[in-house]
């Protein structure tokens, strides 16, 4: 499997990811004072120096720039598309609002110049659906764009939740070797995330794992084929 080649050959590698999710309609509620950002999880992944790859919405980028290009200029991070805002990419997801086939490739440009704007020097030409969810049609639409999906097997579930030792105990339970762990980098709808990296990490780190940007884990399976 896909985990014991990596135990074996390339150490155990782990991929921590933060979804940094913003809709194009949630401006008023940005401007009233919801944090949509989360400055403490990045300052703790910097002082546990632990590589991340952080999925940013487009709106994201807009709304917090000096965060976004603080990032993006961090070796220790990456920055890879996770849309303009936020739209689901396939009907029936999760009760999010949709984009229409003909527009997801220029939804997933916008991401992107929504970056170049804020500073961030060369994001990854990767893509992490909002939601995860896709079909047919959208992935013919990202291949078109040369972009790659990379989705997750460690449902953190961080989003929403209040009980950090519940999240810190179903990512513990559920990362293998080569495993990719999905995240939140936003305060409002993922209030304990900090806590759960500060847990996480040293127990993580006491198993053998080493923590790597998805780019790295990538380069480590095609080190192997």
């Amino acid at each position: 499997t896909r985990g014991e080649q990596d135990g074996t050959r390339d150490g155990k590698l782990i991929a921590l990811t933060f979804d940094a999710d913003m809709t194009a309609d949630q401006g008023p509620r940005a401007a009233s004072g919801e944090r949509f950002d989360n400055p403490q999880l990045i300052a703790a992944l910097r002082k546990l120096k632990v590589p991340a790859t952080v999925f940013m919405t487009g709106r994201w980028a807009e709304e917090y720039p000096d965060e976004a290009r603080s990032i993006g200029r961090d070796r220790q991070f990456e920055i890879a598309n996770h849309s303009y805002s936020h739209y689901a990419y396939t009907d029936d997801c999760y009760g999010l609002p949709t984009v229409a086939e003909d527009d997801m490739r220029a939804d997933l440009e916008r991401a992107y110049t929504a970056f170049e704007k804020a500073g961030v020097p060369n994001p990854m030409p990767y893509f992490r659906f909002p939601g995860g969810c896709y079909d047919k049609a959208a992935l013919k639409e990202l291949s078109a764009t040369g972009v790659t999906a990379v989705q997750w097997d460690v449902v953190s579930g961080d989003a929403f939740a209040t009980d950090a030792d519940a999240v810190t105990r179903q990512v513990l339970d559920g990362v293998r070797p080569g495993s990719v762990v999905v995240m939140h980098c936003t305060r409002s709808a993922a209030p304990v995330t900090e806590e759960v990296v500060r847990a996480v990490v040293p127990e993580l780190r006491s198993r053998g794992y080493r923590f790597v940007k998805v780019s790295d884990l990538v380069g480590a399976a095609n080190g192997r084929a």
